[in-house]
């Protein structure tokens, strides 16, 4: 394409095209993303990245990996890493040393390039990256401690491994003079690195903590300052940005009293827009010509990655956690490559050819190999391997609650107290605060964003009930659940006003989502009601009390909420279901204040 502007449309709407794709598929978005690019780049040569930005291309990469790299950093909690135990802390430190080792001695030998350059891409394979491996745990589902190990070592191992290949890329660069040198130059990178980015870390999370800067500037500000931070950091050291970025990410995440979420939202943006249209750009400048020289030599790699290095690395880190090993097996198997690892390598490749390295053009193509060879094979064997080690949790009963009110917070109790899964997800970080304080599991933030695709565990959850006053928000928030979780998985309050008020219409299928509970029963009617004191209640259905003798006797003053069958599971009670409670079951229900007070009973006192 020889018009710039049409052919930056063309990357867009490929890009958006691709997400869809995957959205559809229920496969990682960097997979049609990348075969995209290889088909418009190398195979019919339509788009070229280098004539489209020429001496820009670079500047816009080494951009787009810091902004990747800092939000992976603003992921990394130290509370995290503890809450998930040893065997997440060992891959993302003895694993990664075991890959990065394994890998680059293979790569070495098979491949016949030099020691610098195999441990350069022996740094770059080691991650594996959350925007991968997520889509691939929705479908597994596996246990839940396995879930948790590969979800956390996805968001933990990208930084840390973009930061080794940032070390062993300064080690290069610095090797070619003396040793003396070398060690000043590594020792500048880390200095000013870890001194840069805690400063600024610090600086942003007291501009975050005391509201200096006007909510509506803080994305921007926030944004302008980390890159400003990432040129000024190389510009005193070769290449100690990508340090200086991830440092001031995880600064961010830990400070006290520092909310990070409109950030991680607004990255979500970024990632859409800036992060797609940059990977089918670097697939564009992929040589094939250069992957089929290698030949054998890159299936050896592949061979040595998936089936040596992952699993001895698992095996290893696994030493004291009590993981058996069927476990083991499946942690072996799932490690899909992903987007840190094309950034960096792309990267690299681009500054070492500059430099005039020789070989460097191997890198990108064995990375992104390595990438594609990972998400298809796993991503398309993933769900039997797990069944037939019979590691896949069971059918999912949990509830998703969205709106964190009292009643959400009286529900989920009385559904924690049945051992079912839970969880509350709003955006009032009020009632989240509250709902905390009653230790209920919670996510705060839309639970249709990006950031809840990462670190909402949806595992357990088999029904979502729109519990929150949002009107704007709830259908969204609907159809997107319907469609991760099936039909008749998502259910709503009724609103009284779709029927006289044409601006609430909503389409008809979304309004026969809204027939929670009973005929009438509104968010403003569940919460006027717990204000006047209404309580949750089981009762146990029987024989001799039946659920129509149960409404004889509490009439309006009880409104069923769900029950529990003889089998254990929990079924929500819908206005549309002509479903009767049989005996055996318990009825949860919302009882009014004024009878919960005539039914209480005084003990006698005790002689």
């Amino acid at each position: 394409m020889s018009d710039p502007t049409i052919a930056l449309v063309a990357v867009g709407l490929l890009s958006i095209s691709c997400q869809y794709l995957a959205y559809k598929i229920r496969l990682p978005a960097i997979l049609p993303l990348l075969v995209v690019g290889i088909l418009v780049g190398p195979v019919f040569n339509v788009l070229d990245a280098d004539a489209l930005f020429g001496d820009l291309l670079f500047p816009v990469v080494s951009l787009s990996v810091a902004i990747i790299l800092f939000e992976g950093a603003l992921t990394l909690k130290y509370s995290d890493i503890a809450g998930h135990g040893n065997m997440v802390r060992n891959l993302c430190s003895i694993g990664v040393l075991v890959t990065w080792i394994i890998a680059a001695t293979v790569a070495h030998y098979a491949l016949d390039i030099s020691w610098q350059l195999s441990f350069l891409f022996g740094a770059i394979v080691t991650v594996t990256g959350p925007t991968v491996i997520v889509p691939m745990l929705r479908t597994v589902r596996p246990q839940t401690n396995l879930g948790n190990i590969l979800r956390w070592e996805g968001i933990i191992i990208d930084p840390i491994g973009a930061l080794l290949a940032v070390l062993v890329y300064e080690y290069i660069i610095s090797s070619q003079s003396a040793v003396s040198h070398t060690l000043v130059a590594f020792g500048k990178t880390i200095g000013i690195g870890l001194g840069l980015g805690m400063a600024v870390g610090y600086f942003l999370g007291i501009t975050l903590r005391h509201n200096l800067v006007p909510h509506y500037l803080r994305n921007t500000a926030v944004l302008t300052i980390i890159l400003a931070a990432f040129a000024g950091s190389n510009y005193f050291a070769h290449e100690s940005g990508l340090l200086t970025v991830t440092v001031i990410g995880v600064m961010m995440a830990n400070m006290r009293d520092v909310d990070v979420e409109d950030i991680l939202e607004f990255k979500e943006t970024l990632s859409v827009l800036l992060i797609s249209g940059l990977f089918i750009l670097l697939a564009t400048r992929l040589d094939l010509g250069a992957v089929a020289d290698v030949g054998w030599a890159a299936v050896a790699v592949l061979f040595s990655i998936i089936f040596i290095a992952r699993p001895l690395a698992v095996f290893v880190s696994s030493i004291g956690t009590g993981l058996n090993l069927r476990e083991l097996a499946l942690l072996s198997w799932l490690a899909p490559r992903g987007i840190v690892a094309a950034a960096v390598s792309a990267l690299f490749s681009l500054k070492l050819e500059q430099l005039g390295y020789a070989q460097v053009e191997i890198i990108v193509p064995l990375v992104f190999l390595v990438i594609i060879a990972t998400v298809v094979l796993q991503g398309l064997t993933a769900k039997p391997v797990a069944a037939l080690l019979k590691v896949r949790a069971p059918v999912p009963n949990g509830f998703l609650l969205f709106g964190a009110s009292e009643f959400s917070r009286m529900l989920a109790k009385e559904l924690i107290k049945h051992k079912v899964p839970v969880r509350v997800a709003d955006t009032n970080w009020d009632a989240i605060r509250a709902a905390r304080m009653q230790d209920i599991p919670v996510y705060f933030g839309n639970p249709t964003s990006e950031h809840a695709a990462i670190h909402l565990d949806l595992n357990t959850i088999g029904t979502v009930l729109l519990l929150s006053p949002y009107k704007q928000l709830n259908p969204m928030i609907g159809y997107h659940f319907e469609y991760t979780l099936g039909k008749d998985k998502v259910w709503g309050l009724t609103n009284n006003e779709l029927a006289t008020r044409p601006s609430h219409q909503v389409s008809r299928d979304y309004a026969k989502k809204l027939s929670l509970f009973a005929e009438g029963i509104t968010y403003g009617y569940l919460a006027s009601a717990v204000s006047r004191g209404a309580q949750i209640k089981t009762t146990a259905l029987t024989p001799e009390f039946t659920f129509k003798d149960y409404m004889e006797k509490y009439g309006d003053a009880a409104t069923p909420l769900m029950y529990i069958n003889e089998n254990n599971r929990m079924h929500v009670l819908l206005s549309s279901d002509e479903t009767i409670p049989r005996a055996g079951s318990k009825l949860v229900s919302l009882v009014e204040a004024e009878v919960l007070d005539s039914e209480k009973v005084v003990k006698p006192a005790k002689d």
